[in-house]
């Protein structure tokens, strides 16, 4: 009776004790929003580190591509890490190492530093993004309460790939393209504080040890695979610097797929992919994240170099289409109770297909209304309002000692599709452009790669269609 007795005051204590529920959810999403600021942010920067460190143009491609590389090859690590060690534990490491290499890259005084402090920061990244997502599902019980968080946490995230190139932009205009880094370190610290004193820990060991065998093997098959594909962009898809690693990562993810079905405790139970909401949203998330990630970075090129737009001119006529996300990914948990999650997904990317059939008709004297911010709005309001029923998706049907794994899945399949998507779509415009820099050819070239993202698109919502749950699983 004593004993029952000490209990129940305990659980009161620690009801009194628990941080609001608004609080960890701010915190979360503060983490979410530095990771994806920094995978956009330094683009406008790029010219500038040229100059002031003599960076070649391979060197200017890996400052890009170190983050990239080292974000999507330890994620499922750092997911694993999560469940096994502590959410807020690996959330806490996370964004420290990320603002110490943030501190690093901001002082950098040639390429080399540069680019390891850029690598760095992809660790802590890795470390910190599946944590975000977990720490969030454990606090906000499953409903419409979750729905409504995932949406704000969808909604930042994509909001700072959205407001990288304003806030670089504004940065590099008014200070220096050191402070695209160094901006992260007081946000860094503000977070990190906060998340030290008002974060709840929450772990699923259960006394496992973690499966470094498995860990090695999908860390750098991730890894190998990542940076195959970035080499396409220099090196095209047939050159043995590209068909190299890309071989080899496969050969890597299937070796720790052989080395996880024999194992007793294995890294990523491969029982997972046969959930149907974990594997199909997660294929659907990097189907529709290989076609929505390079709009961004198509638009900023159009506004640019086609139209004559400044960096900054450029962050800003993309404003609208970044507060059309964050509309989107609010909107969808509100839709959701009433259609069902599969059928938001799968309306909000026949939206954003619309959106980029609308921008595949742009012209090189385009207005900027009808050329930039009515199709972009149409995209990224689809975008949103699919993303957040997917991820509510992918992560309702895992058991919780797996939930951080799960988290850091989805977040690997949004970075892989959309790395894949950028390299597939460069090179399909490339190829339409011919060489030629001018304005015609250019957006010759954006247009082609528009119209075949939105094609993705459509092919996308068909298997959302067919292979999504209609109902979320409830654990």
């Amino acid at each position: 009776m004593t004993l029952m007795l000490r209990a129940a005051e305990d659980t009161r204590i620690s009801a009194r004790s628990a941080p609001p529920t608004w609080v960890v959810v701010a915190l979360a999403c503060a983490g979410q929003f530095l990771v994806v600021l920094d995978v956009s942010v330094v683009n406008v920067a790029l010219p500038s580190m040229r100059t002031d460190l003599g960076l070649s143009a391979p060197g200017l491609q890996w400052v890009v591509n170190a983050y990239s590389i080292a974000f999507a090859g330890f994620m499922l690590l750092g997911g694993r890490a999560g469940d096994l060690y502590g959410r807020k534990r690996m959330f806490l490491v996370g964004l420290a190492l990320f603002t110490l290499a943030s501190v690093g890259g901001g002082l950098a005084q040639e390429g080399t530093q540069l680019l390891v402090a850029r690598a760095v920061q992809g660790l802590g990244a890795a470390v910190l993004a599946p944590s975000t997502l977990t720490i969030l599902t454990s606090a906000v019980p499953e409903g419409a309460a979750r729905a409504r968080a995932i949406a704000t946490w969808t909604a930042v995230g994509a909001g700072g790939g959205a407001a990288g190139g304003l806030v670089g932009g504004l940065l590099v205009d008014g200070l220096s393209w050191r402070w695209v880094l160094l901006i992260n370190v007081p946000v860094g610290a503000v977070v990190l504080a906060g998340a030290a004193r008002r974060l709840p820990e929450s772990r699923a060991g259960d006394g496992r040890r973690l499966d470094l065998p498995g860990a090695l093997l999908v860390t750098a098959g991730l890894a190998t695979l990542a940076y195959g594909i970035v080499q396409t962009e220099a090196e095209g898809w047939t050159a043995p610097a590209t068909l190299v690693p890309l071989c080899a990562g496969a050969a890597l993810i299937g070796v720790f797929l052989v080395v996880e079905a024999r194992n007793r405790a294995p890294l990523m139970p491969l029982k997972l992919l046969r959930l149907r909401s974990v594997s199909s949203a997660n294929a659907a998330m990097f189907v529709s994240g290989s076609a929505m990630f390079c709009m961004w970075f198509f638009m900023t090129l159009y506004a640019q170099n086609v139209l004559g737009y400044s960096p900054l001119d450029a962050g800003l006529a993309l404003v609208p289409s970044s507060l059309a996300v964050v509309i989107g990914s609010k909107l969808a948990p509100r839709l959701m109770p009433v259609v069902g999650a599969r059928n938001v997904a799968v309306l909000g990317t026949l939206l954003a297909a619309a959106g980029f059939g609308w921008q595949s008709t742009m012209t090189a004297d385009g207005p900027f209304l009808t050329a930039i911010m009515f199709p972009g709005i149409l995209m990224m309001a689809g975008a949103g309002l699919a993303a957040t029923p997917l991820a509510a998706i992918a992560t309702s049907g895992a058991a919780p000692e797996d939930a951080g794994l799960v988290s850091g899945l989805v977040n690997t399949s949004r970075v892989m599709g959309g790395s894949l998507g950028l390299a597939v779509m460069s090179t399909i415009a490339a190829a339409r452009t011919g060489g030629s820099t001018s304005g015609e050819a250019l957006t010759a070239g954006y247009a082609l790669a528009f119209r075949v993202s939105g094609v993705l698109l459509l092919v996308g919502a068909g298997l959302m269609l067919v292979w999504l749950p209609r109902k979320i699983s409830r654990m």
